[in-house]
């Protein structure tokens, strides 16, 4: 049996703000605040059961976004919902890509 779905581009991220968030100005003349969510990986099952952690690269381009960002001390929980987006940038005389969270809300939580 097949079910049908619409498609989704939605993330949804509770972890830890790592580092300071920063602001800066591209050359196009958007604003963008970017900063790293640790969010922890359960635990695995066998021998190995050190801790391990995704780290996640969020950009914040809505006015409300970067400002709740930029608010943001490290080590702060936070939930970020957004969508996933490949973002395309000149690297020296090189192109690069990269995929980032592009925040659309960044809210502070309390996390034990």
């Amino acid at each position: 049996m097949t079910t049908e779905a619409a498609p989704a581009n939605e993330v949804h991220l509770i972890g830890r703000v790592s580092g300071r968030p920063t602001q800066r100005t591209l050359p196009s003349g958007d604003e963008l605040v970017q900063l790293r969510v640790v969010v922890p990986r359960p635990p695995r099952r066998g021998t190995d059961k050190r801790a391990q952690v995704d780290t996640i690269d969020v950009a914040c381009w809505s006015a409300r976004s970067r400002a709740s960002a930029l608010r943001l001390p490290d080590g702060q929980g936070v939930e970020i919902s957004g969508a996933l987006r490949r973002r395309f940038f000149a690297a020296g005389a090189a192109r690069a890509s990269r995929y980032e969270v592009g925040a659309a809300s960044v809210r502070r939580v309390t996390l034990p």
